[in-house]
């Protein structure tokens, strides 16, 4: 019984051809067996471990080849693996073996689960980008079903995850994996960090690095100090940062790989806001995705497990509080007449240049006079300080102990006409990725709100946009940040700072309460704009950063 679910071939699972897909289900249902019937064969209920070390090992190595064939058995983009995992699970069942069921509604705990893309259900271009998914990765993840609403962004935002995270580039693999758990650990977040240790072992990355920072290489370690400021004051990085990066002697970082490794960290910032911002649950075989225990209902059967069907109820509050629905219509009216009243404002008059700095100003005050959060300090757990230094460090406004930090005008350095070249220069490729997906996020529009059609929604998304970027000290000369105030509400401004700044604080009550009336889909878009605004702002302060340093 040595045999632990890492020793079992699922790579056959990602392939194209049905034979080799087969080929590997056969082993898999017949190592499944093997265990089960040894188990069965020990004294003492077979769901109980038995005495021994080796006895509970097995136990344990089954329960966790049981819990990846009930992720495959709901998430898998092909339906003969779908099918032929939910046999192997039964057969266990029917031989003794307590099998896992799901925890949770689905991808999101904001999300209903039946407004979700169910997996099997998908149109043939989408079973295309799903399939492409599972094939790289081994999995469909749950940002991946959350993404879905929005198709074109999600092909843009895999391709370039895809490019940083397999292909060609100055990091090896290890170090790509890596990186990511020390990004996704600076925010709490254990459902990327859960992800990023699996792919890591499974690239041969040396297990000892996830006891701790100061495991890992000393290289890997002086990342550390970058990782903390851009994750939260990006505003602080300097040329200082980066020489001492790349004058490390033996443990210097190249140019190339330095900027690999920004793009990776901003990365990773960003889509940890991502998972807090829309409340992506667990994973289905991880930690929280799944229990063993069986249901407090007593007619809960078998076919439960495999269709997603839950004893808890599924309903969900779609609004905060008890706002009714004609208050909450009644924002959103508000909210199209200010855009129109805006519009013919814009037509009418043009603010003056200093009277625009003015604005730009005012609202830079007013964003840190917006908490992010009312709730204490957010202490990590353990399992995840682990894999970064300074834990006390977060994000705080550049206003706090009399600092001023000069703004950073988009007019001197943008990400179009300079961080754009220099990432393509060093990174080949990388930069038209990035680019195409931050025009995506930017431009993407069905000209719907809420129940209104044929919206010109530009002006939202700019104010979104040019909002987190004005929380970060960015400044666009020819944009009027008095339509911020006149757009986006109190409670819409603190779940984006909250998401943007401080992501392991948002709670359900925030996602609930902004934007009451608007569909789940639009929201997921706001969380979009976030994610990219937030990480096109860490790039300029860090690419700025590299051409100081390189002129």
């Amino acid at each position: 019984m040595a045999e632990g679910e890492n020793e079992v071939r699922w790579d056959g699972l990602c392939s194209r051809d049905p034979a080799v897909r087969e080929t590997a289900l056969e082993n898999i249902r017949q190592i499944v067996l093997r265990k089960t019937e040894c188990l069965c064969s020990l004294e003492g209920p077979p769901s109980r471990p038995p005495d021994g070390h080796s006895d509970a090992a097995s136990v344990d190595g089954l329960n966790k080849l049981l819990a990846r064939l009930l992720m495959l058995s709901k998430r898998c983009p092909f339906k003969d693996v779908r099918e032929r995992s939910e046999f192997i699970l039964k057969s266990a069942q029917e031989l003794g073996i307590r099998i896992p069921r799901p925890l949770g509604h689905g991808p999101s705990r904001f999300i209903p689960e039946k407004e979700i893309l169910q997996v099997g259900s998908e149109d043939a271009q989408m079973h295309a980008l799903f399939a492409d998914s599972f094939a790289a990765l081994g999995r469909l993840d749950n940002i991946t079903l959350v993404m879905v609403f929005h198709p074109q962004y999600l092909e843009s935002f895999l391709k370039t995850q895809h490019y940083l995270l397999q292909m060609d580039g100055p990091l090896p693999l290890h170090y790509r994996h890596y990186i990511g758990i020390m990004a996704a650990a600076r925010h709490r977040c254990s459902y990327l960090v859960n992800l990023h240790v699996s792919d890591f072992l499974h690239v041969g990355g040396d297990p000892k690095w996830l006891n701790g920072l100061e495991n890992a290489p000393p290289k890997l370690q002086n990342l550390g100090e970058l990782n903390k400021v851009l994750a939260h004051r990006p505003w602080l990085i300097t040329k200082e940062h980066i020489e001492g990066l790349l004058k490390a002697e033996e443990h210097s970082w190249s140019l190339a790989e330095l900027v690999h490794a920004v793009v990776l960290l901003t990365h990773y910032h960003s889509l940890a806001s991502f998972t807090f911002g829309c409340g992506i649950s667990p994973e289905i075989h991880c930690d929280g995705g799944h229990t063993f225990r069986p249901p407090s209902v007593s007619n809960y059967c078998i076919c439960d497990i495999t269709n997603g069907n839950h004893s808890v109820d599924e309903t969900q509050v779609n609004s905060a509080g008890n706002v009714s629905v004609s208050d909450s219509f009644f924002e959103v009216e508000a909210l199209m007449e200010k855009m129109k009243q805006l519009q013919e404002c814009r037509d009418e008059e043009e603010a003056s240049q200093e009277e625009m700095a003015s604005r730009f100003e005012i609202e830079k005050r007013e964003s840190m006079l917006v908490l992010s959060s009312d709730d204490e300090e957010v202490s990590p757990a353990r399992d995840v300080s682990r894999h970064f230094e300074d834990t006390s460090y977060g994000y705080k406004d550049f206003s706090r102990h009399g600092m001023h930090v000069p703004t950073f005008r988009v007019q001197d350095y943008c990400w179009e006409d300079h961080g754009y070249s220099l990432v393509n220069r060093l990174y080949p490729d990388v930069g038209q990725l990035i680019d195409e997906k931050f025009h995506i996020a930017y431009n993407l529009t069905y000209n719907t709100m809420a129940m209104h059609k044929d919206v010109d929604t530009s002006m939202l998304r700019r104010a979104i946009w040019n909002y987190i970027h004005c929380m970060f000290g960015i400044r666009y000369d020819d944009y009027d940040y008095g339509e911020i105030n006149q757009l986006l509400d109190r409670s819409f401004k603190v779940y984006i700072k909250t998401v943007v700044c401080t992501p392991e604080k948002v709670t359900k009550r925030m996602y609930d309460s902004f934007w009451r009336q608007f569909k789940h889909s639009e929201k997921v878009h706001v969380n979009l704009l976030l994610i990219e605004a937030r990480m096109q702002a860490e790039l300029l302060y860090a690419l700025r950063a590299i051409t100081r340093y390189m002129t």
